[in-house]
């Protein structure tokens, strides 16, 4: 309900005021025109027999006003559908209104007109008879039923002067006038279009209440709405005592927190004060910079002043304790015996000669010169090959402290560089937080999964870690909630990462890449002899059980049991046969010292890997490729197949963009190519070509599949098998050429593990084949090539004519 007794903007309604209780059935107006002057209301819809005062600016209103003050002072006044009109027109009024009589008209000071109307009967709009100088209507007088009798109505009509009267009195910005106005309202009828007009409700309900026929329905409408309004009144009530209760706890407590500092004073001092001796004690004795010690002189003199009951005591407080606790100038002492750390790395870990290389010559260089920069590190490779272990071997190696910050799944930038202090739960970056776990100035940090932070609208943490990452920058890192610079340039970063792209490329270029690939048969084993069985034997309580594996019985393991780059499943196949052992010796307390091929196979089961399935030269239209994935090297199978049809071209299995175009670049060079390959070009308007990848739901993207698309779609089309045992990669163009591809180490070991004999490469790759270690290629055969004629000359070999010049 609202009784405020304050004019609103033009058009808008003052109160609707009773002045008596005539509901528009005087014979005294009984009788009214068919057409009438139109005044449209914009906030507020006029019920009959209530009293409105209005403000009226508009030219066409005032016009209006006037001349129906000059005849019979009866008025049509409706109101707009949309308030926000300005200059409605016909559409958009509506067509039940209500007919008004002037009861006043009063000329403003400022040229504007105040005009106090009074309802009288509803009308239904016919049509708009003129528009200009202002709005005549043709109406149609709607005449109200009877008062219901009986006592049902009577229940309406007292419950909705109990329901107007309980909002009033839960109101308080409401005038108590208004409860003694509906105390003397009788007339039934006037009652429901008095509340109805006075209702704190939307323009379109009490329209609907205009528009309802018959008293008992609009009562009963009427009752539903102020329902609405007495709950929403009774809330607001509820959420204001509440609010006083707690100021008056808050006051409570303040009272009691003033005794207890009586009572603290009378046993023999505050804590408080002792708490703030020892921190001045221990500051006195710690080394900082100066910066540090004059904001840590301030947060005691600003504490001092403080109450500890207050909540900024905690949080200042806090804050000194953070300052405290940082080794701001705490470092543990380098080991430079480069003899010492190289024998640590070579222990931990097998191969990996080059990262062993750049800690080595770090350390050197740290010899001669006594002071430098820390190199920001970030190994990418496979999961499983050591990445994040071996930031605790170099940890181990240069005699530094070692900790581990996981940013997978990161995606708040105040986690690095920390919150505001202000804030509830504030606390620093967990750079800071860890250096502060540490006690050291120059540890070695592993900022693990730098690839898998993630950004959102609370920012984008990678971007936080340039400053972090930066040697020319991190010598002043700057933590929000500290708010003061920090050296972080004696802190050996190392991050690790499975997929160079996705990280940030402001990010990378930060970054010190060194490449760390999967490992090959041979190096498995190795690793599983000197360090996996070790674990796993001591993890499963068989350390003094004489249990041995030789060679052959680890490669079977890793070859048919495995198809990684790095050795996680490795590491757990072990643990799968060590709990065998395991419950061998508890059921029979004796264990078989040497573990046999057939012992493998009883304990894991059946092989789960054949290399059988890349005997592809049974059928034309098949060839192996080889693909880069973040876990390593893959095998990738092409499949063509021909059909009737218009010349087409079919691309299946979840394929990228740069797939496609891959396989549209094939099958224009053969186009163009025909005689010197050997196709029947009408082949190309009446057969479609339908090229599968397998494993469709798996995306595949990258360019290295062209030559292997390339030579699929050639055997299909001349019918000659593609060499078996043999896989390619490698880019393609228009020009007949082939061009050099990513990630050959990783695809090369891939295909050894699958037992192929023969690799295509791109003649610049060759390079990267003489980076590998001769053991773990050995077999395997490499034909380089510069055109996709080579190519073509090498797969198809041996399986039908020559090509044709």
């Amino acid at each position: 309900m609202r009784f405020n007794l304050s004019p609103e903007d033009e058009m808008d309604f003052i109160p609707m005021i009773p002045l008596n209780e005539q509901d528009g059935e005087d014979t005294a107006d009984a009788v009214i025109p068919e057409v009438l002057p139109l005044l449209p209301l914009r906030n507020t819809v006029l019920f009959p027999g209530v009293v409105l005062p209005i403000t009226v600016g508009r030219d066409k209103s005032i016009k209006a006003i006037n001349e129906a003050y000059k005849t019979d002072k009866l008025v049509a006044v409706t109101a707009q559908k949309d308030p926000n009109v300005e200059d409605p027109g016909p559409a958009d009024l509506e067509e039940i209104g209500t007919v008004a009589r002037i009861v006043k008209l009063i000329k403003m000071p400022d040229g504007g007109t105040t005009v106090i109307i009074q309802g009288k009967k509803r009308f239904q709009l016919i049509a708009i008879t003129e528009e200009d100088p202002y709005f005549k209507a043709k109406i149609q007088v709607l005449h109200e039923d009877a008062v219901p009798g009986g006592t049902d109505f009577e229940a309406y009509v007292s419950n909705i002067k109990d329901l107007a009267t309980q909002i009033i009195q839960l109101s308080p910005n409401l005038p108590t006038e208004a409860s003694i106005i509906l105390k003397n309202i009788e007339s039934p009828s006037f009652l429901i279009n008095f509340v109805s007009g006075n209702m704190n409700t939307d323009l379109k309900e009490k329209q609907e209440l205009l528009r309802t026929n018959g008293l008992q329905a609009r009562a009963d409408l009427l009752m539903q709405l102020l329902q609405r309004e007495l709950q929403f009144a009774e809330l607001k009530n509820k959420v204001t005592n509440k609010t006083k209760t707690e100021l008056d706890k808050q006051q409570r407590e303040y009272f009691l927190q003033q005794q207890l500092k009586s009572i603290k004073e009378e046993l023999g001092g505050d804590t408080n004060e002792r708490e703030l001796k020892e921190m001045q004690k221990k500051a006195e004795a710690k080394k900082w910079p100066q910066a540090a010690k004059d904001a840590f002189k301030k947060g005691v003199e600003k504490l001092e002043r403080m109450h500890p009951s207050t909540p900024d005591y905690s949080v200042v407080y806090n804050h000194l304790d953070l300052m405290l606790d940082l080794p701001w100038e705490d470092y543990t002492e380098d080991s430079y015996d480069l003899k010492k750390a190289k024998k640590v790395l070579d222990k931990d870990h097998y191969g990996m000669e080059k990262v062993k290389e750049r800690i080595l010559e770090y350390l050197a260089v740290l010899k001669l010169k006594g002071d430098m920069k820390s190199p920001i590190l970030c190994f990418v490779g496979p999961p499983g090959i050591g990445k994040t272990s071996l930031g605790r071997s170099i940890a181990a190696a240069i005699g530094r402290k070692y900790v581990r910050l996981s940013l997978g799944g990161l995606h708040d930038e105040s986690e690095i560089r920390g919150h505001r202090k202000t804030y509830i739960g504030a606390m620093p970056g967990r750079v800071l937080q860890s250096i502060r776990k540490i006690k050291s100035s120059n540890p070695v940090m592993i900022l693990d999964e730098i690839d898998k932070i993630g950004n959102d609208f609370r920012g984008d943490p990678s971007s936080a870690l340039l400053e972090v990452l930066d040697p020319e920058q991190n010598h002043s890192f700057y933590d929000n909630y500290l708010e003061l610079e920090y050296d972080l340039s004696k802190v050996l970063f190392i991050a690790t990462a499975n997929n160079l792209q996705q990280i940030q490329p402001a990010l990378r270029d930060r970054l010190e890449i060194i490449d760390l690939n999967g490992y090959a048969v041979e190096e498995k084993v190795e690793i599983a002899k000197r360090h996996l069985l070790p674990k796993q034997l001591e993890a499963h309580g068989l350390k003094n059980v004489n249990l041995k594996f030789n060679d052959k019985v680890l490669e079977k393991i890793v070859q048919d049991y495995t198809r990684e780059s790095g050795v996680r499943e490795l590491d757990r196949q072990l643990a799968s046969i060590m709990r065998f052992e395991a419950k061998e010796l508890a059921l029979k307390d004796k264990v078989k010292s040497n573990v046999t091929a057939a012992d493998v196979e009883k304990i894991l089961g059946k092989p789960r890997y054949s290399n059988d399935i890349y005997k592809v030269a049974n059928m034309p239209g098949v060839a192996v490729g080889l693909a880069w994935t973040y876990v390593g090297g893959d095998i990738l199978f092409i499949e063509s197949t021909m059909s009737e049809g218009k010349g087409e071209l079919k691309l299946t299995g979840n394929l990228g963009n740069v797939m496609k175009e891959s396989a549209a670049t094939a099958l224009s060079y053969i186009q163009a190519n025909t005689k010197k390959i050997g196709v029947d070009p009408a082949l190309f308007s009446t057969k479609t070509i339908h090229i599968h990848v397998p494993e469709g739901a798996v995306p595949k993207d990258g360019p290295s599949a062209g030559v292997t698309m390339l030579t699929a779609i050639t055997s299909l089309l001349t019918g000659r098998r593609v060499k078996p045992f043999l896989a390619m990669t490698g880019e393609i163009t228009l020009r007949g050429q082939v061009l050099p591809v990513g990630g050959i180490k990783e695809k090369v070991l891939a295909a050894k593990r699958a037992g192929l004999k023969e690799i295509v490469l791109c003649w610049q790759n060759e390079k990267d084949i003489q980076e590998i270690d001769a053991r773990f290629i050995k077999g395997l055969e490499f034909h380089y090539v510069k055109t996709m004629q080579q190519v073509l000359e090498v797969a198809l070999a041996g399986s039908g004519s020559g090509f044709k010049d």
